[in-house]
Order: structure tokens, then sequence, then C-alpha cells
């Protein structure tokens, strides 16, 4: 089942549950088809690669794995985590933070 997915890439989250809990970072990437995200700096996991043209040594490399967006909370301009609600402003409509009525 697939909800309506309230983060969008470039939004500020902290994850809210699991390994990760407290850490803070940017989208990078939205997975809609996994419901999950991709964000900078956090869930880095290493991948062992092996030797290529471009590439000739191989090597372990760090790269970000996605995290289930239902253990993301999107932050507010002061840092507190917050809901995300929609509503119509001048005929267009935006999101706001339910914590501070602020337009996101």
């Amino acid at each position: 089942m697939m909800s309506k997915i309230k983060i969008k890439k470039g939004d500020t989250v902290r994850v809210i549950s699991g390994s990760q809990k407290g850490a803070e970072g940017s989208v990078l990437t939205i997975i809609k088809e996994k419901n999950k995200a991709i964000i900078e700096g956090v869930n880095l996991v290493k991948k062992h690669n092996k030797p290529s043209a471009q590439n000739p040594q191989g090597g372990i490399t760090e790269k970000e794995a996605p995290i289930d967006i239902s253990n993301l909370s999107i932050l507010t301009a002061d840092g507190k985590n917050t809901r995300v609600g929609y509503r119509i402003e001048d005929g267009s409509k935006v999101r706001f933070a339910k914590k501070t009525d602020e337009i996101i």
C-alpha cells in the first residue's frame, strides 16, 4: 500500500526510529515505488567494488542506503520535528508545518 509522501527532495529531515535515530540530513532522492528516501550522510553502507576499467584498484566505498519514509520527520526552520499539512493560499496549494503553522 502506497501512502501520500509529504517529504520532498531538498527537505531537511530527522530519523525518528531505527539504528540511525536522531541523525539529520537533507533528502537527496525519493523512491516512490518502495516508499523510501535517501538522506545525505545518513545510513551509510560500505560497498565492495570489483576492479574495472574506470577503477583499476577496486576497493571499498561508502554510500547512502534508502530509509523508509515512515522513519523520517521533517524539520521546521528552528529544528523541531513536525508533521506536514496542505492548504490553499492565493489559489495555490502549499505545504505547512503543523507545529508552527509556517509554510515549508
